[in-house]
């Protein structure tokens, strides 16, 4: 596979999210960089690896050994789900390592597995699903060995806005909506979809859900009508605008809209099976030493104790 060669560069992309998601537009970089997935990857310059870093924060014996190392960048593809809680970890993180700057690429696990596999420049990557991550390793041979682990489980959920006055009332009678937001197939939350609705007979039975188009899922509903969306924030945002009826996100995506949307149903993980998130450093051949480390530490802390209590408050289940 081909190497595009972008060391210590940023990718500055994530998704369009309305109403105070940050786009899964613009970008932003503080202790963590939000971007965006609707425009084309951005290239800027990164810190000086060389310069030790600057703190004003009081010497202490933690803030001397950060101030000792070299300042890095490392890039990290979240599935967009994650962009949130990820923000909220990575201040904690800068906390005790002002010297790294940690820029996110937030979108679906798909299209993240697809700029890594084009070359573009990661240090970790965090799927909303097995599947990426399996293809990342066995087909791409670009997991760093031992690193990868699951950090995570989540439940996807059938919502609609508060005051919409729907009749649906969860998954089962969900093609009695007038329109449905609905991630494509190659995301993990459409796919988790598709599944519940195989396995409640919804849909026929095929080897591969992920295959099943928008089309195929409107058909088999009776002809509802179905905006497909290419991430699970551009479907909650379809929600909370209005402009679909209902849809599946995941319960997590339902953090801080609690006055705006509604729950009609978390579908049972018999349904959807287990919705796994995991997460890995990935081989990057152009990183220097610095940058490899602070990747492997940041995915450390990631699936430490102190980050658990961040991802439960994000209503996502750590018992994983």
């Amino acid at each position: 596979m081909k190497r595009i060669k972008k060391k210590g560069s940023a990718i500055v992309m994530s998704a369009a999210m309305l109403l105070g998601l940050a786009a899964c537009g613009g970008s932003s970089t503080a202790t963590a960089a939000a971007t965006e997935a609707t425009t084309a990857p951005a290239t800027t310059t990164a810190p000086a690896t060389t310069a030790p870093a600057e703190t004003t924060v009081p010497a202490t014996e933690a803030t001397t050994d950060a101030e000792s190392k070299e300042e890095t960048e490392i890039q990290v593809f979240i599935a967009a789900s994650l962009q949130k809680s990820m923000e909220k970890i990575a201040e904690l993180y800068n906390e005790q390592h002002p010297e790294v700057k940690i820029t996110f690429n937030a979108d679906s696990s798909g299209k993240l597995l697809a700029q890594i596999e084009e070359g573009y420049a990661c240090d970790v990557f965090f799927s909303a699903a097995q599947k990426q991550m399996n293809t990342l390793e066995k087909d791409d041979g670009l997991v760093v060995d031992d690193t990868r682990k699951d950090v995570l489980n989540n439940q996807v959920c059938v919502i609609t806005r508060k005051d919409s006055g729907t009749k649906v009332t969860g998954l089962s009678d969900i093609k009695n909506a007038s329109s449905i937001a609905l991630a494509d197939g190659s995301v993990p939350v459409g796919k988790y979809t598709r599944q519940a609705m195989v396995n409640a007979g919804m849909l026929g039975k095929v080897d591969d859900v992920s295959r099943i188009t928008t089309e195929e899922v409107s058909e088999q509903l009776g002809g509802v009508e179905i905006s497909e969306q290419s991430n699970v924030s551009k479907v909650l945002a379809a929600v909370v605008e209005g402009s679909c009826e209902v849809g599946t996100t995941y319960y997590s995506d339902t953090y801080g809209y609690e006055d705006q949307v509604k729950i009609l149903e978390k579908i049972s993980y018999d349904l959807t099976g287990n919705v796994i998130y995991p997460i890995c450093q990935v081989k990057n051949d152009e990183a220097d030493d610095a940058e490899k480390a602070a990747a492997l530490d940041f995915v450390n802390f990631v699936t430490s104790d102190e980050a658990k209590k961040v991802f439960d408050s994000f209503y996502f289940d750590t018992n994983v």
